[in-house]
């Protein structure tokens, strides 16, 4: 199954995440691919919303991983940055698969690194208009830098069995 939507400002695309967190799971895995500025930590926000977990939720591009436990008895929050990590045996090191199972994990840049921890998983790939500024810091998803009314093109795409029969269509509300 898969859905793409347009998603017209920063807090529709929390929403978006919001949304998603609805049939997100203990022991779901969720991979966001696109550039920088594309919208990947702010959909991880809305998530950490909708999962009702302690946050803020920041950007991990420096400390890698962070664990966002529930405040409302759900499953934590592994956010995880993968963009310093260069190889499989880096992303093993974390040892992703120990919370696996209890936790929702997210994965920025995991493309080509993660697709071995479960054949079972959400692939969303955002993109966002060429020619688009990054924040100030390097880093416009963590920042909130990127300008509120550019529309990313997001793709969902549910992979393996968990995925085969839960509609994605109507996840991203055009524009919302």
């Amino acid at each position: 199954m898969h859905a793409v939507e347009q998603v017209g400002t920063r807090a529709a695309m929390q929403a978006l995440g919001e949304r998603l967190a609805r049939l997100l799971r203990p022991g779901d895995l969720v991979l966001l691919t696109g550039d920088l500025g594309a919208g990947k930590t702010t959909l991880t926000q809305g998530i950490g919303v909708g999962l009702g977990v302690r946050g803020p939720v920041t950007s991990p591009t420096f400390v890698i991983a962070r664990v966002h436990p529930s405040q409302v008895g759900g499953p934590p929050l592994v956010h995880v940055d993968a963009y310093r990590l260069g190889t499989i045996g880096e992303v093993e090191d974390l040892d992703l698969e120990a919370s696996l199972d209890e936790a929702v994990t997210v994965v920025e840049w995991g493309e080509g690194l993660v697709e071995g921890l479960s054949p079972d998983r959400l692939q969303v790939h955002l993109v966002r208009p060429r020619g688009e500024v990054p924040g100030p810091d390097g880093d416009p998803d963590d920042a909130g830098e990127e300008p509120d009314d550019v529309p990313r093109l997001v793709r969902i795409e549910g992979l393996g069995r968990r995925w085969q029969d839960i509609e994605l269509v109507g996840t991203a509300e055009a524009g919302a």
